[in-house]
């Protein structure tokens, strides 16, 4: 994390006053003394979580925040912002066990006991969540998520029950009954320095934790510790054994928060998990031509333009769907390359080509899609931008309606795909990801399509054209309709007498059920197909 704050010397407050409330804790173990600083007022308390705390505390408990929203306190108050309390986790120790926690929290509201296996019960109260949790070990007995033991004890020292969590800056925790900082393995240091280091070598027990250090690098800019990036190694063979839907829940959150996308793929290369996403792996090394990518190969440009994705998002406050959708797409728009770089000699130049690599791509993008588990409407939205995101370099400087309506259609993949102004921040992410100062063309695209309308149009020829022409619905008729909004597209007609008279005039009509026994329309049909559309024939 980025810190230009000096930093507070050890034993002073980090800001403010603190009157610690009159609670008897004294039946309870402490941490010893250096693992506890004043740390007042640090997580600005919401009223449901006051009385939360309050019902723990007279039911004789001794509550710690813990995990992500002291690590997210602590990096708002370097910053000089203050964080108030959000779906916070809550570990409770000196009750004898879950019933007593049960017993206090049910005044206040639903409480649910499903967790009560895993060591936690949820709780809601005025309209926040709670997980609220007792100590406990947690030991590997098996493959996969679920192969994992639960030793829940309420008497576990702090120390130990903190060793369970994933990265030091994680393992901290907040105790509102006396303003201080509990940090039994250097977490505060670490976050300081931006460094995700693992806390015990239980870290291993779950391989996600290697997904989980990519996303929280690609989120605050942290870089992975030596020993770390070591341990996640020996480990990389388990990856086979995580769920799609963890595996997509670290990916999700990544393209939701990250900023540093480059930092992410590195922690991939860095860890050798790389390994587990060939579409990216294969782009490492994969020289481009310096004239137009002179930032080096294939995987860096991914990483930059997907850097500028998320910028852009953020920027654009784009809804959660759209951002995911943009940042996936900046992250594999090039994955065709490998397949398609070659060296040419242009102009007496070795130039370094990738013809064809758009087209070439949806296919790695698409394995690479269902391999992390992403939905079959992301997949929908991010295959036609790669498919088409260099669509602008057959055109210098302004398009034509025809190209910017054909462009239009063929992105919107039958009302499943993305929009126009989704290709244009795709388009903007990539020349801007390549380390140099480059207008981009798709400004030239939008303001075509805000002039000839940014959704695809209804086709003007439409059933009852063809029916008023005696012809009954049969198979040919889609064929007919697709190729008359491909000359909508073109520009050859505009209104719906233009389109029945493109029809009338090229003779043609529909491969259906004529009126009438003969073979008239179906050979007007095929004479049509084969000057117009041969493909269709094969």
């Amino acid at each position: 994390m980025a810190n230009n704050q000096p930093r507070t010397p050890a034993g002073r407050p980090l800001g403010g006053s603190w009157t610690a409330r009159e609670k008897d804790a004294s039946a309870v173990t402490l941490a010893p003394a250096d693992a506890r600083t004043p740390a007042p007022d640090l997580i600005e308390l919401t009223p449901a979580t006051q009385r939360v705390l309050d019902a723990i505390i007279d039911a004789g408990g001794r509550p710690l925040i813990v995990g992500g929203s002291v690590r997210d306190a602590l990096i708002a108050r370097a910053n000089g912002q203050t964080v108030e309390s959000k779906d916070i986790d809550i570990e409770v120790y000196g009750v004898d066990g879950h019933q007593q926690l049960i017993d206090a929290l049910e005044p206040l509201g639903h409480v649910d006991e499903r967790g009560v296996s895993f060591g936690v019960v949820s709780a809601t109260v005025d309209g926040e969540e709670f997980d609220i949790s007792l100590p406990r070990r947690e030991s590997n007995a098996g493959s996969g998520h679920q192969g994992f033991d639960i030793d829940v004890d309420p008497d576990l020292d702090e120390r130990t029950a903190f060793g369970r969590r994933d990265f030091t800056l994680n393992a901290l925790g907040w105790d509102p009954t006396t303003g201080e900082l509990v940090d039994h393995y250097g977490g505060r240091s670490d976050l300081e320095a931006g460094i995700l280091r693992h806390t015990t070598d239980a870290f291993a027990e779950d391989p996600l934790r290697v997904l989980r250090a990519m996303q929280f690098a690609g989120r605050f800019g942290f870089t992975v510790a030596p020993e770390t990036q070591e341990l996640a190694r020996s480990i990389a063979d388990e990856y086979q054994h995580l769920s799609r839907e963890r595996v997509w829940g670290e990916w999700k959150k990544l393209s939701l928060r990250g900023k540093d996308m480059t930092g992410a793929l590195g922690v991939l290369r860095d860890t050798d998990w790389i390994r587990h996403y060939p579409a990216l792996a294969d782009t490492i090394g994969n020289a481009q031509d310096t004239h137009w990518h002179p930032e080096g190969d294939v995987f860096t440009h991914l990483g930059m333009a997907a850097d500028q994705a998320a910028a852009r998002a953020t920027a654009d406050d784009l809804p959660a769907e759209s951002r995911t959708v943009l940042v996936l797409s900046a992250l594999l728009h090039d994955v065709g390359k490998p397949t398609t770089t070659e060296v040419e000699l242009i102009d007496g130049r070795e130039t370094i080509t990738s013809r064809g690599h758009s087209r070439a791509g949806v296919s790695v993008a698409q394995k690479f899609l269902t391999d992390i588990g992403a939905s079959e409407a992301i997949a929908n939205k991010v295959l036609p931008l790669i498919d088409e995101h260099m669509s602008h370099v057959s055109t210098d400087g302004e398009p034509s309606a025809n190209a910017v309506r054909a462009l239009i259609r063929r992105l919107d993949n039958g009302g499943t795909g993305p929009s126009i102004y989704d290709w244009a921040r795709l388009v903007d992410a990539d020349v801007s990801g390549r380390g140099h100062v480059k207008r981009s063309p798709s400004a030239d695209w939008i303001r075509v399509a805000e002039f000839v309308g940014p959704e695809p149009r209804s086709s003007l020829l439409l059933g009852s054209h063809l029916a008023e022409r005696g012809y009954t619905p049969g198979p040919g008729w889609n064929l007919v309709i697709a190729a008359a909004i491909e000359a909508q597209d073109q520009g050859e007609f505009d209104d719906e007498a233009g389109a029945v008279a493109w029809m009338i005039e090229r003779d043609l009509a529909p491969v259906g059920n004529p009126p009438r026994p003969s073979n008239r329309n179906r050979s007007q049909t095929l004479r049509w197909l084969r000057a117009h559309r041969p493909d269709r024939l094969e």
